[in-house]
């Protein structure tokens, strides 16, 4: 194993995985023939399917599921509470208590460009492709394009 990796005991790897260096895996799985790149990390109870692409620098947090064929590109970043907050009302620090977490889909063969950011709670469709630098609030169907802050439709994915 990659002496340069913290892979916690209780994640799951699939057949032919390549984990980068410098990367953080805890409580997750990953499909067969995923690559992950370097400096990413990935939490518990997240799941990534078979033959993706996880750029590095890119952050993939508790709740996030992420279907087969997706590509995620270069510091792309999922969050997974609508109001986070570091302390309660009364002062004292949160911890998972506090919150719940709220699940995020990429479906199959979504594309995801570099530097975006996907709010929680909602779906990026299949064959659906997301502008670098784009900022995801709002469920994008299935094989159309969106881009910008925030991300807003700009076509249909032409047949591939």
């Amino acid at each position: 194993m990659n002496k340069f990796a913290c892979i916690s005991d209780d994640v799951q790897l699939g057949a032919n995985v390549f984990l980068s260096k410098f990367i953080n895996l805890y409580g997750c799985s990953i499909g067969e023939n995923t690559k992950i790149g370097a400096f990413v990390e990935v939490q518990k109870n997240s799941r990534i399917g078979k033959n993706c692409k996880v750029s590095s620098h890119s952050f993939i947090c508790e709740g996030v599921t992420i279907e087969d064929g997706v590509f995620i590109g270069h510091n792309v970043m999922f969050t997974n509470d609508k109001y986070p907050r570091a302390v309660n009302p009364d002062g004292s620090l949160q911890d998972e208590r506090d919150w719940h977490v709220i699940r995020t889909t990429v479906e199959e063969r979504a594309t995801i460009g570099s530097g975006t950011v996907i709010l929680c709670g909602v779906t990026v469709g299949s064959n659906a492709t997301v502008g670098a630098g784009s900022v995801v609030t709002k469920d994008i169907p299935p094989g159309e394009i969106w881009c910008g802050n925030p991300a807003r439709f700009l076509r249909k994915v032409e047949k591939q």
